[in-house]
């Protein structure tokens, strides 16, 4: 069993712990781990939450971040370990750009 903790980083440097999910699965697609945050973290409202996040995630809104290694594509697998980090940085536009 692993232990997925997520954490959210800005590029101004702020970060925080979000949570922290156990999964039975040794290996997941970046979708699927999004999902289960969000469902996770948003009972009501959840699944146009995660439509939202895709949304956000194709439109450059964030990268995802497992250890030093960025995913870009939402079918890509992650390999789950006894720790996994995953760090989804939000991307701030440039002012006027």
């Amino acid at each position: 069993m692993a232990m997925v903790t997520f954490v959210d980083e800005t590029t101004s440097g702020g970060r925080r712990d979000v949570l922290g999910l156990r999964v039975t699965e040794e290996r997941l697609t970046l979708a699927e781990l999004i999902r289960r945050r969000i469902f996770e973290e948003t009972p009501e409202g959840a699944q146009e939450a995660y439509e939202r996040a895709l949304a956000d995630f194709a439109g450059n809104g964030f990268l995802v971040l497992v250890g030093d290694r960025q995913l870009t594509g939402l079918d890509e697998r992650v390999d789950l370990t006894a720790a996994t980090e995953v760090t989804f940085l939000r991307l701030v536009p440039l002012v006027g750009g």
